[in-house]
């Protein structure tokens, strides 16, 4: 004989009910709350991912410059940074270049594999720009004659200076075989990347990108692409105008970041939510 519904199983099946028609990022951020917090950096926060071996990476709105010496919160960078940097990681799948990211969970947050950073900052310079002009009296702008890497030492507590292979060897940071990985990808990268952003009329100038170990059985530790690629680590300027389209516009007081982001993502056809406080 069939018998109704007792009360504690139908608020039960109510609140069910009601938490699907929350939206994602309602539901993330109830999750989020529940999870264990590894790791806040300057624009993101790492949390324990849902299976071993995975870490959800979320996108803060600060905007930081010269070592977090100036500091601001610009709604919804946080959002474009999110979206952007996993485009261009879906598109690395067309590489065979061995990244991180696994996928986008809402409008902040990516689910990526979890590795151990190289305390390593690779600067990849095309043109001219930013704190080589200043160190060598470039002229900004000036096209280099081949594309440059140079590697900083990722310690903000020493201004994350400039460091050569020799030093990245003596202070076991990583080994030559790592290093000689971490150079070809950065130059596969910058191909990759280069003809990315020149479809959509964007002049690629230089960009920094950080490389970690994955951990895998046997003890052997391949070196992939991890952080984050956005307009927050890359210079990106309009390639008819030479408009800055990049972080330089809060560096240098320009004005209208959100809005360069924005026309970003709009020229890489991406299709962007509304762009939010944080919760």
């Amino acid at each position: 004989m069939w018998k109704p519904f007792s009360k504690g199983f139908l608020r039960v099946e109510l609140a069910y009910f009601f938490f699907k028609k929350i939206n994602l990022n309602s539901r993330c951020s109830f999750m989020r709350e529940n999870m264990k917090l590894l790791y806040e950096g300057k624009a993101k926060k790492l949390f324990a991912g849902p299976d071993t071996g995975t870490v959800i990476q979320y996108f803060k709105d600060n905007a930081t410059a010269f070592n977090a010496q100036k500091k601001d919160i610009l709604v919804g960078k946080g959002i474009l940074n999110n979206y952007i940097s996993s485009s261009i990681f879906k598109a690395l799948n067309q590489t065979d270049i061995p990244h991180h990211f696994i996928r986008q969970l809402s409008d902040r947050e990516q689910l990526v594999k979890e590795v151990q950073i190289i305390p390593i900052e690779v600067i990849v310079r095309k043109v001219a720009a930013g704190s080589i002009c200043r160190r060598l009296g470039l002229k900004e702008g000036e096209p280099l004659a081949n594309t440059l890497i140079e590697f900083c030492l990722k310690d903000d507590s020493l201004g994350d200076p400039i460091i050569s292979r020799e030093h990245i060897e003596v202070m076991k940071l990583a080994d030559e075989f790592e290093m000689d990985a971490i150079t070809s990808m950065a130059y596969r990268i910058t191909d990759f990347m280069t003809g990315l952003f020149s479809m959509v009329q964007i002049k690629l100038i230089d960009f920094k990108i950080e490389f970690g170990r994955l951990n895998s059985i046997g003890g052997f530790h391949e070196v992939i692409l991890a952080d984050e690629i956005s307009p927050d680590n890359c210079r990106l300027w309009d390639m008819k105008t030479n408009e800055k389209l990049d972080k330089d516009r809060f560096r240098q007081d320009l004005g209208g970041l959100i809005e360069s982001y924005t026309d970003i993502a709009n020229r890489m056809s991406i299709k962007l939510p509304e762009l939010k406080a944080e919760i």
